[in-house]
Parts: structure tokens; C-alpha cells; sequence
């Protein structure tokens, strides 16, 4: 009785929980185009959190030592919003201004390119090979034209810029006030005889979520701030817009730092050619770059325990993306961060069960293969 009792109350708890679970996808989709500085404030809070906790143990109380994390946070974004966003704003119209002038000189260099120290079977290839790669690159700059625009454009359309900048240090001032607070009331929310389990789990989804939103959130920034330095030291027109950008994608592996090195590369080419010596220094830098980032930051700050796949990080920012817009892909990364967690804590109860062995564990062991025939 007491074993029917308890499986009854599990089934309620199940379904409570995924009547939650889609409550809160559906108040997400509703309210998906108010939402950006109330996730921007509670990214930013979770982010800030350890520093909290770090000034209140050298002897601040939580009220202090969130003002001082924000007012500072506050000073450093003023500071940043008068001289370099300007700054990139300026390079990025001039940018959007200039593509088709750059994917014009790359279709130029590459119907006058010289082609005799190709092999024979590929010089006969090459009118057409040209024709591709020329199609192809007038396509793919259409497309990230049309992607910047849309995102620009996404972003403005979703709230006001004036309202983001004054909502955001507010809801990021309370949530970070109130962080430990908001935690343990959340915990006594947890059913009792599951609270174990729902500790475990939230313990590790704050493990990976951690690891990659602060440790890659640092990780992006420095890269961001090496590759801009870096390539407007070399001279690159656009240097300091390609470089941040370019820090700012290598969150997703393998595409921010493949897109930044094609960008600069590209314009490049089209700046200092015929002096390739600018152009090798360019791929090099870049070079440098994904050296300093997989032996040194990646290992420092985000090290091997995130447990995120890239193919599943990639589908993540698309889906989410798809489905929120604007708000889905910032949210997409620690969602995918939760849902690995989640699939890994019950993927390890199954394989702890009787539906994996066929019976109760520890009632008999495992059972053997061809046993039943015996």
C-alpha cells in the first residue's frame, strides 16, 4: 500500500512539474518581445553573484556590496557606451556601406588571378570554379548584410534602447540583492522526498551554467579585446568592429573564429594586395589567437567539466532562436546547459533501474545474456 501511495504521489509530482515546465515555455513565448532587459538583469545578477559573495565575506553586508558591483558595472558601461560603442557603431556603418565594394574587388582579383602553377586537370576547371566561388561570395555577403540588419533590427524592434539601458541595472540590482534569498525559497518550494534529487541536479546545472556563461562570457571578452587591439594595430580597415565581433561569436566553437578569420582576411586582401606580407600577418595573428584561447583560457577559465557538445550548442542558438527570437538566443546556452544536465541525471537513473535490467536492482544482479534460455 505504502509502495502504491508513493508511486501515485511521484505521478503527481511528474505531472506538476511538466504543467510548470510548459507554463513557463508558454509565458516565455508570450512575453518574448518584453522580456530583454529581465533576462539581460538576471544573466547579469547570476554573473555578478560570486562577487557578491566574495565582498560580503571581506566584511561588506549583501546591500553594499551590491551597490558597489553595480555602480561600478554602471561606470565601466558609461564608460564603454562614450568611447568604443561609438566608435564600433561608426565602423560598422561604414562597414555595411563598403561590403559591396570589397565583394566587387574579390570577384575582380579572382577572374584575374593567375592559375599556372595549378596543376593541369584544375587549370581547365578554373573558369568555372570562378564562377562558383563568385556566385557564392556575392550570396554569402548578401546573407550576412541581411543577418546584421535583421539582427540590428531585431533587437531595436524588441524594447526601446532607453528603457533597456534604465530597466536592466534596476532588475539586476534587486535579483542580486535578493539572489540567496530567492535561492532558498525556491528550495523550500521542492517536494520534501524529492529535494535530494532537485539539489543534485540544480547543483550541477549551476556547475556547467557557471562554467560557461562566466568562464566563457571572460573567455569572449578577452578575445574580443586581443583580436579589435591586435588588427587595428596591424592597419585592417574595420580592425576594431572584426575583432570584437570575433570575440564576441567564439562562444560557438569552431564558427566565431572561422567567420572572423574569412572577414578579415577578405578585406585584407582587397586593402594591402599585392602586399600579401599584411595578409600572412593577418592569418597568423588569428592563428595566435586560437593558440591562446585552447591552451590557456579555455583550460583557465572554462576547463573540460561543462559537458557541452558543439553540435549541441549550435542547434541550441538556432532552435531557441527560431522559437524567441532575439531573447531565445540569449537564452539559449544555458538552457541547453540545463537540458544536458537533465538528460545526463536521467539517463544515469535508468541505467540504475529495473527498466534497463530487467529487473529491481539488487534483486538477482544483472542479467546475463541467453540466461532466460537456460
Amino acid at each position: 500500500m505504502t509502495q502504491h501511495i508513493s508511486g501515485v504521489t511521484l505521478k503527481r509530482q511528474a505531472f506538476f512539474g511538466l504543467a510548470a515546465l510548459a507554463g513557463f515555455i508558454l509565458f516565455l513565448f508570450l512575453f518574448r518581445t518584453i522580456l530583454l532587459p529581465f533576462i539581460v538583469g538576471m544573466a547579469l545578477a547570476y554573473f555578478l553573484d560570486p562577487v557578491a559573495d566574495r565582498l560580503e565575506r571581506l566584511g561588506l553586508n549583501r546591500f553594499m556590496a551590491t551597490t558597489v558591483i553595480l555602480v561600478a558595472f554602471i561606470f565601466v558601461f558609461v564608460l564603454a557606451l562614450m568611447i568604443i560603442i561609438p566608435v564600433l557603431a561608426t565602423q560598422l556603418n561604414d562597414f555595411i556601406q563598403h561590403v559591396p565594394g570589397y565583394v566587387s574587388e574579390l570577384q575582380n582579383f579572382i577572374a584575374t588571378s593567375n592559375a599556372r602553377w595549378l596543376p593541369g586537370w584544375l587549370d581547365g576547371q578554373m573558369a568555372t570554379i570562378k564562377e562558383n566561388f563568385s556566385k557564392l561570395l556575392t550570396e554569402g555577403a548578401g546573407f550576412v548584410a541581411t543577418l546584421v540588419a535583421q539582427i540590428w533590427n531585431s533587437g531595436k524592434a524588441l524594447v526601446d534602447i532607453a528603457a533597456l539601458l534604465v530597466v536592466t541595472p534596476v532588475v539586476a540590482f534587486y535579483l542580486l540583492l535578493d539572489w540567496d534569498r530567492m535561492v532558498a525559497k525556491v528550495d523550500s518550494w521542492v517536494p520534501r522526498n524529492q529535494v535530494g534529487a532537485v539539489r543534485e541536479i540544480a547543483t550541477e546545472m549551476d556547475k556547467t551554467i557557471a562554467g560557461f556563461v562566466r568562464g566563457q562570457g571572460s573567455l569572449c571578452l578577452i578575445l574580443g579585446i586581443y583580436y579589435a587591439v591586435g588588427l587595428s594595430l596591424i592597419g585592417l580597415n574595420f580592425g576594431l568592429l572584426i575583432g570584437f565581433f570575433t570575440g564576441m561569436i567564439s562562444f560557438i566553437p569552431y564558427v566565431g573564429s572561422t567567420v572572423g578569420l574569412v572577414l578579415a582576411a577578405g578585406v585584407a586582401l582587397v586593402q594591402f594586395w599585392p602586399d600579401y606580407v599584411h595578409l600572412v600577418i593577418v592569418v597568423i595573428f588569428f592563428f595566435s589567437g586560437q593558440f591562446l584561447e585552447g591552451n590557456i583560457l579555455q583550460p583557465k577559465l572554462v576547463g573540460q567539466s561543462v559537458g557541452l557538445h558543439p553540435v549541441w550548442l549550435m542547434f541550441a542558438l538556432f532552435a531557441f532562436g527560431a522559437l524567441f527570437g532575439f531573447v531565445g538566443v540569449l537564452v539559449a546556452v544555458p538552457a541547453a546547459a540545463a537540458i544536458g544536465v537533465l538528460v545526463r541525471f536521467a539517463l544515469g537513473r535508468y541505467l540504475e533501474s529495473d527498466l534497463y535490467y530487467g529487473q529491481a536492482p539488487g534483486r538477482g544482479g544483472e542479467q546475463e545474456p541467453g540466461a532466460s534460455e537456460k
